[in-house]
This record gives structure tokens, C-alpha cells and sequence, in this order.
């Protein structure tokens, strides 16, 4: 068991909390609105569940989940997260977020933007190509057949391990895409965004990923 910290109790947020507990780990939840404003979602997710502030969430968790509105990833805490293993689930939506001028030239990647405001976190992507809903409600044991797979990309091969057991424990195959330079292959409008792969599919519309200025 872990305790799990989640910066943004969103959509995919709140279902990386169900997950988590359903496979008995803890969560410390936070939004942007303040911890008064979770008592509906804590009440669902019942105990195991608590309601922070985005430093405290970042601060109890052994691990970190940020999932908010990229626009917004700079006022993720920088030093409660230092050392620790953050998972990034965030996706550029230009319409939500505006234009930022180095994803629109793909100069670099969503992940990396977030590694750079964490210098000192190993950042791991994963969790952003899958319907939030589908997060709880997908996952089968180990040798199922046609058993779903995510994707995963990082720098720190530690890291992506210890992200592996947890999507494995989810109930899911992982693919490592390579370092996170390469974790635009499953950003939004690629072929292996929200569509349900085995681990030979996923690996298939990983390789068929174009740039956008490809498309």
C-alpha cells in the first residue's frame, strides 16, 4: 500500500483516486478551489480518501498524480515534490489551454514542460490517453486475453518500474514508449489516443504517431 497524492480531482483525477483505493493504496486529493470544495467526492470515495491542498497533497504522497488543465501546470508545487516520483497525465487542448508557442512548434513535449518546472522530480507520463472512466473500469488480471495496455515515457528507468507495477496492478499491460521526449506518440489526436489496444495494438499506432506538422 501507498499514499498517492493527486494535484487536480478532475476526470481523471478522481479516477486514478477510485483505482487506487480499489487496489488498496491511500489518496490525498486537491483542486484548484480548495479542500472545502471535495466533501461530495471524499463522501464517494469514502475512506482512505482525504482532501488537501495541492502542497499538502504533494507532500504527504509517496507518489504524485497531476492532472489539471495544462494552462495551469506552473502553479504545480515545485518543492513538496522534489525527489519523488510524479506522474503526468495532462494533454494540450489549445481551445482550454491557449497557445503555448513550444507545443504548437513541438519544440518540446507537455511532459517535459512539466520535468522542467519539477527539475528535481522524475517525471513519468501515462494516464493521459485513456477515458477517465475507463481508469477503474478497465483493468483485468494479468494474462487476460486481449487485456488493455497503457503507455508510458520517461527519463528515470526507476521510475517508469515503479509506474509499471502500478498500471500493472491497475490491471493493465504497459508499453514504454522510451524517454519522455517520446511521449508525444500517444498525445491527443494520435492513433493511440483513447483507443482501447492489446499490447501489440498499442505498439502498432505508437509507431504510426505523426507530428502534427506531418499531418
Amino acid at each position: 500500500m501507498s499514499r498517492i497524492g493527486i494535484i487536480g480531482a478532475g476526470h481523471i483525477g478522481s479516477n486514478v483516486a477510485r483505482a487506487a483505493l480499489a487496489h488498496g493504496h491511500e489518496v490525498v486529493i486537491s483542486n484548484s478551489r480548495g479542500p472545502e470544495t471535495l466533501g461530495d467526492l471524499i463522501a464517494e470515495l469514502g475512506p482512505g480518501a482525504t482532501a488537501a491542498t495541492a502542497a499538502d497533497a504533494a507532500a504527504a504522497g509517496e507518489l504524485a498524480v497531476v492532472a489539471v488543465p495544462l494552462k495551469n501546470y506552473a502553479e504545480v508545487p515545485v518543492e513538496p515534490l522534489a525527489g519523488k516520483l510524479v506522474i503526468d497525465a495532462n494533454n494540450y487542448y489549445p481551445q482550454r489551454d491557449g497557445q503555448i508557442p513550444e507545443l504548437d512548434d513541438e519544440s518540446t513535449t507537455v511532459s517535459e514542460l512539466l520535468q522542467a518546472h519539477l527539475p528535481t522530480s522524475h517525471v513519468v507520463k501515462a494516464f493521459n490517453n485513456i477515458m477517465a472512466a475507463d481508469i477503474p473500469a478497465d483493468g483485468t488480471p494479468a494474462g487476460t486475453p486481449d487485456r488493455r495496455a497503457l503507455p508510458i515515457a520517461g527519463d528515470d528507468a526507476d521510475a517508469k518500474d515503479r509506474v509499471s507495477a502500478l498500471l500493472e496492478e491497475f490491471g493493465y499491460d504497459v508499453v514504454d514508449v522510451g524517454e519522455l521526449s517520446e511521449g508525444w506518440r500517444y498525445q491527443r489526436d494520435t492513433p493511440a489516443y483513447v483507443s482501447r489496444s492489446n499490447a501489440n495494438e498499442l505498439r502498432d499506432r505508437l509507431a504510426a504517431a505523426r507530428r502534427y506538422r506531418d499531418m
